[in-house]
């Protein structure tokens, strides 16, 4: 199979070295990709945004499936170009798309499915704004209802702070806030057929402690040792497959990458947003444990023959990603900082700990250099989750890039309490 992926963070980097140990992945592109997916596939420049291009790249290419990777391509039809081709695609259309790109359409569609989801309300005044804002109180939720590269929302309970954006916005959805951790749960799915991938958790503030800004995703890791074995399955009966089932009773089905946000609430499982594509950085963990070869995953559900595809093969071990940002990220990151330490990654870590790139690419002298905020994804695995993060911890040592800051406590909670249950269990055993 000729692959080709569109996009070029750390999630399309992640994407590509998946698909690069498939045996089933003869020839592998990426569009535009970055300094570390070079390594693994053929780059070409072309406008992620621009259908046509990506098609008469993908036509030119004799690509058998290409893969979607951003949101923003997706809402601007870039899928609906490649079909259009004849060529098969994973990612929705850009109607189904809506589901990311409005968060009001979202939310009509999940009261229309039954779906659970925090009260909300959409404002496009002043007055509308005020009012929502009062009826919720503190804390405030204020989502931009339009694309807004994993920032448009923001938490507080400053009143005055909400308010400032809300009114930035051109629509806004106020909701009610949602107790209870978080949990975000991959589905691949053909429009019909759903199948949910294994939970991860990622942490959007920008330093320990969940403090400081929210950004587009400091870490992750999976599996969940303190979530409900079960909770795939509930998801999958209450929210996943009553969203595609919607989506398709509308005319506009829903194939690809569907990625509910939850807030597991001290009232049961809420769908905090949707997302059309793989998340970041949620996918570098997820990938890092699914044991079944990509392509042919990826392939069935833009192909509708997901129900016939076997069932999917996981890995026990734990994976752990530790985001690399630039100096001043969120608010305003540096870039063109050479980045050191790579390749002392790769000769003392592999196979247990890699580097992801995001925003990276290569300057005059082939240096590798920051060209983004969140730079790299450090993603180990291990026999656990503790282990998993001293794996990533120490590849995180050996980068060296001015400036730059990371999250320290990214799973330590959980590994905390992984530690705990098995220390339980060895106590009941003995008993």
């Amino acid at each position: 199979m000729k692959v080709l992926v569109i996009g070029g963070g750390a999630r399309e980097h992640a994407l590509c070295r998946s698909l690069s140990l498939d045996p089933d992945v003869t020839s592998l592109h990426c569009a535009p990709g970055n300094a570390g997916i070079a390594q693994v596939a053929t780059l070409h420049s072309v406008d992620a945004l621009d259908g046509p291009a990506v098609a008469a790249l993908a036509a030119g290419l004799e690509a058998d499936l290409v893969v979607v990777g951003p949101e923003a391509p997706l809402v601007a039809g870039v899928a609906d170009a490649v079909r259009g081709r004849g060529i098969a695609v994973f990612g929705p259309s850009a109607e189904a798309a809506r589901l990311e790109g409005s968060k009001a359409f979202a939310k009509e569609v999940m009261a229309a499915a039954g779906v659970p989801t925090a009260r909300s309300y959409v404002c496009t005044t002043d007055e509308e704004i005020d009012r929502a804002l009062d009826a919720f109180g503190p804390p405030y939720v204020v989502k931009d209802d339009g694309l807004a590269a994993g920032k448009g929302v923001v938490v507080t309970p400053d009143l005055e702070a909400a308010r400032a954006h809300a009114r930035g916005c051109e629509q806004v959805v106020i909701e009610e806030y949602l107790d209870g951790p978080e949990v975000s749960l991959f589905a691949v799915t053909d429009g019909e057929c759903v199948v949910p991938l294994r939970p991860a958790q990622d942490f959007k503030r920008a330093h320990d402690g969940d403090e400081g800004p929210n950004t587009g995703g400091m870490g992750a890791y999976s599996p969940l040792p303190w979530a409900d074995p079960k909770l795939a399955d509930e998801v999958l009966a209450t929210v996943l497959q009553p969203t595609v089932d919607e989506m398709r009773r509308r005319g506009t089905p829903f194939s690809g990458l569907l990625y509910a946000g939850l807030a597991i609430t001290s009232r049961g499982v809420r769908v905090v947003e949707f997302n059309a594509r793989f998340g970041d950085p949620e996918t570098q963990v997820v990938l890092a444990r699914l044991k079944t070869p990509l392509s042919g995953l990826l392939y069935a559900a833009a192909t509708g023959a997901l129900a016939e595809f076997p069932p999917l093969r996981w890995s026990d071990d734990a994976a752990v990603t530790v985001v690399v940002a630039s100096e001043g990220y969120p608010a305003s990151p540096r870039t063109g900082d050479v980045i050191e330490g790579l390749e002392e990654v790769a000769e003392k870590d592999a196979p247990a700990a890699y580097v992801l790139h995001a925003g990276t690419r290569l300057d005059e002298e082939g240096r590798v250099v920051s060209a983004g905020g969140r730079v790299l994804s450090v993603t180990a695995t291990g026999a656990g989750l503790a282990e998993a993060r001293e794996h990533a911890y120490r590849a995180v040592s050996r980068i060296r890039l001015a400036g730059s800051h990371h999250r320290g406590d990214i799973a330590v909670a959980a590994a905390a309490e992984e530690a705990a249950a098995e220390g339980e269990a060895a106590t009941a055993g003995e008993a």
